[in-house]
């Protein structure tokens, strides 16, 4: 489990971080989103114990990150994917990971398997003895996830997994740690692709220096948004809004051209109503639903965006 008590980061006047509380259960996919200076990968820095923070503290697997020996503890049961990859770039792939892989000790034999299983997975294989210097940014962003796994941490932290990759490779590094997940590890993710944290995480938590929200993607739009059902008909007749607004359970009724967009408490108890009140009204419904909101609406909401 991860835990964060009053966590705070200030450089100078500056602060990155405002007392942060966050719980994370073990084997849980997390995603923090937010815009460029939120305190995102400060945060991550933190819990890393690359960093120390001004205030506050957090405990990763019981282990406190402002305790010098347990700090050092902590570093053996994470992973980390910094936002700069930083590998020795005239190594080549294979030897980069073996190099990190002895860091952690992972022994010779469990090495050569893990890393050729690794850049199998990544579609590096045939590019192992190739140094790292020539790959392009996505080459070197699929060498440091594997970097970040070649001790099979715990504790996974990645920061912007996806960036630089081509759609291709976005896919197979999602579907690779929907498979962690299935394993049981613990997986912290920065991200700005508000789609990717959609389909990874289990909870997203909106950051900026402090914590705006945290939920489910469908908590989070619950949060500000009730639930609202479509109804498109072939044609509205006059009179229909001021029916839909007199059926209980209606909370709101906004009309656009031929569609109805009905706040509604129960769509289960309620649907049934609209659709009997149209038909009595003359209307000829051609299909009904509910209204999604995603954490684009979220995010915009909360950050003061304008759709």
């Amino acid at each position: 489990m991860i835990e964060t008590h009053g966590l705070t980061r200030r450089f100078g006047d500056t602060i990155a971080v405002d007392s942060l509380d966050l719980k994370i259960r073990d084997g849980e996919v997390f995603g923090f989103i937010g815009p460029n200076g939120a305190g995102k990968t400060t945060t991550v820095r933190m819990l890393c114990c690359l960093i120390a923070p001004t205030a506050g503290t957090a405990y990763v697997h019981g282990l406190d990150i402002t305790r010098p020996e347990e700090a050092l503890m902590i570093r053996g049961k994470i992973g980390l994917l910094p936002e700069v990859p930083g590998l020795y770039e005239t190594l080549s792939a294979y030897r980069n990971l073996d190099f990190y892989a002895q860091m952690y000790d992972v022994p010779k034999g469990v090495r050569a398997e893990r890393i050729e299983s690794l850049l199998k997975t990544l579609s590096m294989w045939d590019r192992r003895d190739d140094p790292v210097g020539k790959f392009s940014k996505g080459m070197k962003q699929k060498i440091a996830i594997a970097r970040a796994l070649v001790h099979e941490p715990d504790y996974l932290f990645l920061d912007e997994p996806t960036s630089g990759l081509d759609p291709e490779a976005s896919l197979t590094v999602r579907n690779y740690l929907l498979d962690l997940k299935k394993e049981g590890r613990t997986i912290f993710i920065n991200t700005h692709n508000l789609d990717e944290a959609t389909r990874l995480c289990d909870r997203v938590g909106v950051m900026k220096t402090g914590l705006l929200a945290v939920g489910t993607p469908d908590e989070l739009a619950d949060m500000f948004w009730g639930h609202t059902t479509v109804v498109r008909l072939r044609r509205a007749v006059p009179g229909m809004a001021e029916v839909l607004r007199s059926l209980p359970g209606v909370t709101g009724v906004r009309q656009e051209g031929d569609a109805f967009l009905v706040e509604v408490t129960s769509p289960d108890d309620t649907n049934p109503l609209i659709v009997r009140a149209l038909v009595e009204q003359g209307g000829e419904v051609l299909s009904m639903g509910e209204l999604k909101r995603g954490l684009e609406d979220v995010y915009l909401r909360l950050l003061g965006g304008k759709r």
